[in-house]
């Protein structure tokens, strides 16, 4: 596989603030995932990539090119941004055709490269709609679509599942899978590693501006197994459930809350925690009302992992 993206001793400031703080790192022709909390530098980075803005100190070299300011590459780069940039006036098949012809298409060339793009993504029937109408998801695939219009080879997305609802989300894996299968490369970033596992197996994790980790998804997986895992359970016998649980040896700590209504614990094993866990809660009689694990974002892992 060749290089697409290289970047050495990477920098981006804002400020006083550091966005990107001397990362270097290579990501081959495919599909990368981009982790990382907020505050990681996974925009930054993507914006650097993109070509939106230049490194403070470092270079960064894209498809062999430098990006910032470069029209030969932004002829080759598809960015699709986080943020909302819709012009509600317009329609879905306006708005990606006005984009086309700034980027130097001509009027026919443009509408036939926007109903492509737009049938792609699955807005056929919703291109002649004005935009503000559009929901969550319809905004997020119509930005995709004015990323794919003219062709690019690499197609960056920052955040593309970010208040979507679970049915628009896997819609939109398959989409990417799509994209991926006609040839593009894709990197794109995400928080959370399970959206990005349905995507691909190579990951990039960044925290606090610099590289964490890289390499295959269940590399990663094993160092975020190694992360402590907190629990909460509601249950209607709180105080025996607790008693029970401090006796699993994998369970690093058990508390119970002021109310007596809930149990917060630690465990070095999540897996082996839901597995045993209703057993212990019909010995306990525990009468178990909700449970969820409150550190399910990689915040607390990135936190971990770095200390």
């Amino acid at each position: 596989m060749s290089t697409i993206v290289e970047a050495t001793d990477l920098s981006r400031y804002y400020g006083p603030v550091v966005g990107l703080n001397d990362l270097t790192v290579r990501i081959e022709e495919g599909v990368t995932g981009l982790l990382g909390p907020n505050g990681a530098g996974k925009s930054t980075f993507l914006k650097l990539v993109a070509g939106e803005i230049r490194p403070s100190r470092g270079r960064v070299t894209v498809l062999g090119y430098a990006p910032f300011a470069n029209r030969e590459y932004f002829r080759r780069v598809g960015f699709c941004p986080q943020q909302d940039a819709l012009y509600g006036e317009m329609t879905g098949l306006e708005f990606v055709a006005f984009l086309l012809r700034l980027s130097g298409f001509s009027r026919a060339d443009a509408n036939a490269r926007a109903v492509r793009a737009l049938e792609r993504v699955g807005l056929a029937d919703a291109m002649e709609r004005r935009t503000r109408g559009y929901s969550k998801g319809m905004r997020q695939r119509a930005r995709l679509a004015q990323a794919i219009a003219h062709d690019p080879r690499l197609l960056i997305v920052d955040e593309p599942m970010s208040g979507l609802d679970p049915l628009a989300r896997r819609a939109m894996t398959q989409l990417f899978h799509e994209i991926a299968g006609g040839g593009v490369s894709i990197l794109i970033s995400s928080h959370i590693l399970h959206e990005v596992e349905g995507l691909t197996r190579n990951v990039v994790l960044l925290h606090r501006g610099r590289l964490l980790a890289q390499g295959p998804v269940p590399e990663i997986r094993g160092l975020l197994s190694r992360h402590p895992r907190k629990v909460e359970l509601r249950a209607r016998n709180a105080r025996a459930l607790a008693s029970s649980l401090l006796e699993l040896d994998h369970v690093l700590s058990v508390r119970l809350s002021t109310d007596g209504g809930s149990v917060q614990l630690e465990t070095r094993d999540l897996d082996r925690f839901w597995s045993e866990l209703p057993r212990v809660a019909t010995e306990t009689r525990a009468g178990v009302q909700s449970l969820e694990s409150t550190d399910a974002s990689l915040e607390a892992v990135f936190d971990y992992l770095v200390s």
